[in-house]
């Protein structure tokens, strides 16, 4: 071990470094001896012991007062950077022991912001000290990161297949597809496919959840294009069809609010909508503190109520 190198290391204490750091803040062993409730020759012998262990002077006295050498430069960010381990390894057993506090990593795909928030609202209305990470990007991103655990867990429609998860079901999720009111189509009944098939469809980018239903769609009917126009999120396409650009595959809970004031219709197309359902996901090797376990379940069995109406 390299510490067998450096034996003095194991002569260093937290007692001493806190009252090194003391002294360096407040400017004198008095005043550090007062923050610590201490006796001022008590910190001065833990400044000595200290001085003695590593070898080299760590303050210096200056017509200011006393400055850090550069030892001592060293020392105080390695104190500090003790002090905020332990504060984290604080806020952990903290975690630990209840869900009053702690920080929950939440991954969102963007299909998903349209009543994600609001869950996580009501939440933290119930639990004010638990912290929320929220993090928004199309599935494939999400997926990357739930997979390398960077998230507690995602809210997403298409749970992962290539590493193991623990899933739970929020509500059904369905797929419309959209038009512009003045659409040809607009007031027909019972479409089918092959009535699509010059239609251009405004798609979103490849790695979404949106764009894998939608190729999937494409794959069963021979008669839709392979292809179509690309966009990068939900709000893009639902601008570029009110414009008339085009038709889109889409989750009705993103465009709830334009279907309502008739800024976009749903077409009644044959095999639509398209089932598909929101799901909470973790990997299956994630260890839940309390303040994310109570969040998962809180999305679980209440996420369905925050959806739009579609």
């Amino acid at each position: 071990m390299k510490e067998n190198l450096y034996p003095w290391l194991r002569q260093l204490t937290l007692k001493q470094m806190r009252g090194f750091t003391a002294v360096v803040n407040s400017g004198s062993a008095s005043a550090a001896a007062r923050e610590l409730h201490l006796t001022p020759p008590a910190i001065s012998l833990q400044l000595r012991d200290l001085e003695n262990s590593i070898g080299l002077p760590l303050l210096e006295r200056s017509d200011s007062g006393l400055v850090t050498t550069l030892a001592g430069q060293e020392l105080l960010e390695l104190s500090t950077s003790i002090q905020d381990s332990l504060i984290r390894f604080g806020e952990v057993i903290a975690d630990l022991k209840g869900v009053d506090h702690g920080v929950v990593a939440v991954g969102v795909v963007s299909t998903a912001r349209y009543f994600a928030p609001t869950v996580l609202a009501e939440f933290m209305k119930i639990y004010p000290q638990v912290k929320i990470q929220l993090l928004v990007g199309n599935r494939e991103k999400t997926m990357e990161k739930l997979e390398n655990m960077e998230l507690d867990f995602a809210i997403t429609g298409l749970p992962p297949d290539h590493f193991g998860v623990k899933k739970e079901f929020i509500s059904k999720h369905p797929q419309i597809i959209i038009a512009p009111p003045d659409h040809r189509l607009a007031r027909k009944r019972r479409i089918s496919l092959s009535e699509l098939q010059e239609e251009t469809f405004l798609l979103r980018e490849p790695g979404s959840g949106t764009r894998m239903v939608t190729d999937k769609l494409f794959a069963r009917n021979r008669n839709l294009p392979g292809s179509g126009l690309e966009f990068g999120s939900n709000e893009t396409i639902k601008q570029a069809v009110m414009a008339g650009m085009g038709i889109a595959v889409i989750s009705a809970h993103t465009v709830a609010a334009e279907l309502k004031e008739k800024r976009l219709v749903a077409l009644d197309v044959k095999g639509t909508p398209i089932n598909r359902k929101w799901f909470v996901v973790k990997h299956a090797n994630k260890r839940f503190l309390p303040s994310a376990q109570a969040l998962w379940n809180f999305v679980a069995r209440n996420g369905k109520h925050y959806l739009p109406e579609s």
